[in-house]
């Protein structure tokens, strides 16, 4: 049996809680037309392009020129895109540090390589992590394996020694085929007991 060694954390949804709506709620005056432009203009889809490489001044322009009647709004979402981040995920923020006691703690997240300095000056837990794999600086996504090898062979780490904690089902189904245990953390789930149920890992 493998000895745990690692704990890896995603960021978006697992340590800082960040949604375009709490930009775009001060923006659109009636939540109907919100949400048809998250789903129809910015889209997700959209927003993953970046998060894999694409340059942001490139992503907007191609998308006004596409919506042109949507333009001033396409350009806030990177122009204010600080506004779309909440603040962090503190439950699961306070772990990392007791955590190092005993793991390795690494980061692995799908992140536009021009947006994460942002996240990284306003928020101090990135200075804890033991190091950290961002998409848009290796220019592939999650749940791509590539990614996820990077992460391994950057940091000397096997995936049978590391816990692989992430919000989105497809990238734990990535990790679990290359050999990672893993935590898919889901709505109302309490990860501190999460951790030490099933992996016997007691946080004091």
């Amino acid at each position: 049996m493998n000895v745990l060694r690692n704990i890896i954390f995603d960021f978006g949804g697992v340590l800082i809680d960040w949604n375009p709506v709490y930009l775009y709620r001060k923006v659109f005056d009636r939540e109907e037309e919100m949400n048809y432009f998250l789903e129809h203009v910015c889209r997700y889809d959209w927003n993953v392009l970046q998060d894999a490489g694409r340059p942001l001044a490139e992503a907007t322009l191609s998308l006004q020129e596409q919506y042109p009647e949507y333009s001033e709004e396409i350009g806030m979402y990177y122009g204010r895109w600080d506004e779309m981040l909440g603040g962090i995920i503190g439950e699961n923020v306070a772990l990392i540090r007791p955590l190092r006691k005993k793991y390795g703690v690494y980061g692995l997240t799908n992140w536009s390589a021009e947006t994460i300095p942002a996240a990284m000056k306003r928020y101090d837990f990135f200075r804890d992590l033991d190091g950290m794999v961002v998409s848009g600086e290796e220019k592939t996504v999650k749940p791509d394996p590539l990614l996820y090898r990077i992460l391994l062979n950057r940091y000397g780490i096997r995936a049978e020694e590391s816990l692989f904690i992430d919000d989105s089902r497809a990238n734990i189904e990535t990790a679990l085929q290359l050999g990672f245990k893993t935590v898919h953390l889901t709505a109302g789930m309490n990860l501190r007991e999460e951790l030490r149920n099933s992996y016997q890992i007691i946080i004091e």
